[in-house]
C-alpha cells in the first residue's frame, strides 16, 4: 500500500511538472519548420524587434532551427506596402506580425485567412476587428488606446508648461479623425487652452508644419500618436528632433523610448513591450489557437519620461510638480536612436 501511495504522489509530482515546462517540451510539432512574415517599420536590428525575437526564443520559436522569418518585412511603412503585402502572403507564412494601420490593411484586403497579428491605434475604431474580447476574424493584435492617451499626454503638456495658451496638435492626417482632434480641443478649452491642428502624411510635411505652429502663435507641441514621427529612429523623428532645436518649444511624444532618445517629454506604453506582447500572442497562434479566440490587448502599463538635457538645449525649466510625477528622469541620452 505505501508503494502505490508513493506512486501516485509521483504521478503528481510529475504531471504538475509537465504542465509547467516550458514550451520547447510540448505544444509544437517535432521538425516542423514555422514561417514567419512581418510588416514593421521598426528595422531587424532595433531593440524592440530584437525583444520580440528573444521572446519567441523564450517558448521554443528559434529563427533558423524551427523558424523562417520571410524577408523583406521591416523598415517599412508605407513604400511599396502593397507590394511587400502581397509577397508576404503570396510566400504561405504560418502568421504575419504587422502595424500600423496602412501595412494591416493592405494585408486585410488580400486574406481572410492567414492570422494577422496588428498593433494600431484603435483596432475597433479601425474596423479591423468586431470586438477587443472577440475579435471574430483572422486578425488580433494590440489597440493602443491611443485617443486616450493623446488626451492625457495633453493634460501633462498644459501641467509642464502651466502659462500656456495655445498648443499645437501634430498629426498624422492619414490616420486622426475630425471626432479625435475636436475631442483633444474641447479637453483644452475647459482649461483655457487653444489647439491648433496641422496634419501631416510625409516625413517631407514635418518641418513645414512645425514652423507653421510656431508662427501661428502655439507655444508647446502634442505629437499624437503615429509612427510618422514618434518612432525614435525613423526619418519623421529624426526631422523631427531637429527641427525642435529650431522652434525651441516643449514636446511631448507616444513612447517612453522617445524621451530616452533625446525627446523632452513621453507618455505610454513601452515599445519594447508592445513587441514582446505580439510574440506571445504569436505564440499562441503557432501553438493552434485562431486569432478570432484570441483577445485584442491594450497596454495596462504607462510611463513618463523627462529628460532634463532635452529642456536644457530648448532654454526650458520642468516644474518640479511633474519631475515628482515622472516615472524616470534622465539628463544624458541613454539610447542610441539609430538603433530603432
Amino acid at each position: 500500500m505505501t508503494s502505490l501511495i508513493g506512486r501516485r504522489e509521483l504521478i503528481v509530482v510529475l504531471g504538475g511538472a509537465v504542465a509547467g515546462w516550458p514550451f520547447t517540451a510540448r505544444g509544437q510539432d517535432s521538425g516542423r519548420m514555422y514561417r514567419l512574415g512581418i510588416l514593421s517599420p521598426a528595422p531587424r536590428e532595433s531593440p524592440p524587434v530584437m525583444a520580440f525575437f528573444d521572446e519567441l526564443r523564450r517558448h521554443g520559436f528559434v529563427e533558423g532551427e524551427n523558424l523562417t522569418v520571410i524577408v523583406g518585412g521591416f523598415r517599412n511603412i508605407e513604400d511599396h506596402v502593397a507590394e511587400r503585402a502581397a509577397t508576404l502572403v503570396n510566400a504561405e507564412p504560418d502568421v504575419i506580425v504587422a502595424g500600423p494601420e496602412p501595412p494591416l490593411y493592405a494585408l486585410e484586403s488580400l486574406t481572410h485567412t492567414v492570422p494577422l497579428v496588428g498593433m494600431v491605434e484603435d483596432m475597433v475604431a479601425a474596423k479591423l476587428v468586431q470586438s477587443l474580447a472577440r475579435p471574430g476574424g483572422n486578425i488580433t493584435g494590440i489597440s493602443l488606446l491611443s485617443p486616450e492617451l493623446d488626451g492625457k499626454r495633453q493634460e501633462i503638456l498644459i501641467e509642464t508648461v502651466p502659462a500656456v495658451r495655445r498648443i499645437a496638435a501634430m498629426a498624422d492626417a492619414k490616420v486622426t479623425s475630425p471626432e479625435h482632434i475636436q475631442t483633444l480641443q474641447q479637453g483644452a478649452r475647459s482649461r483655457g487652452v487653444d489647439v491648433l491642428f496641422f496634419g501631416m502624411k510625409l516625413p517631407e510635411d514635418i518641418a513645414s508644419a512645425m514652423d507653421a505652429a510656431k508662427a501661428a502663435g502655439a507655444e508647446a507641441l502634442n505629437f499624437l500618436a503615429s509612427p510618422l514621427f514618434s518612432l525614435p529612429g525613423t526619418p519623421g523623428n529624426r526631422i523631427v528632433m531637429e527641427r525642435i532645436a529650431t522652434v525651441r518649444l516643449p514636446a511631448i511624444f507616444q513612447w517612453p523610448e522617445t524621451a530616452e532618445a533625446g525627446a523632452l517629454l513621453a507618455y505610454g506604453p513601452r515599445y519594447i513591450e508592445t513587441y514582446r506582447e505580439r510574440a506571445r500572442m504569436v505564440v499562441k497562434i503557432l501553438r493552434g489557437a485562431k486569432p478570432a479566440d484570441i483577445p485584442v490587448q491594450q497596454p495596462t502599463r504607462f510611463e513618463l519620461v523627462v529628460n532634463l538635457k532635452a529642456a536644457k538645449a530648448i532654454g526650458y525649466e520642468v516644474p518640479n510638480a511633474i519631475m515628482l510625477r515622472a516615472d524616470k528622469v534622465i539628463d544624458e541620452p541613454e539610447v542610441n536612436i539609430d538603433r530603432f
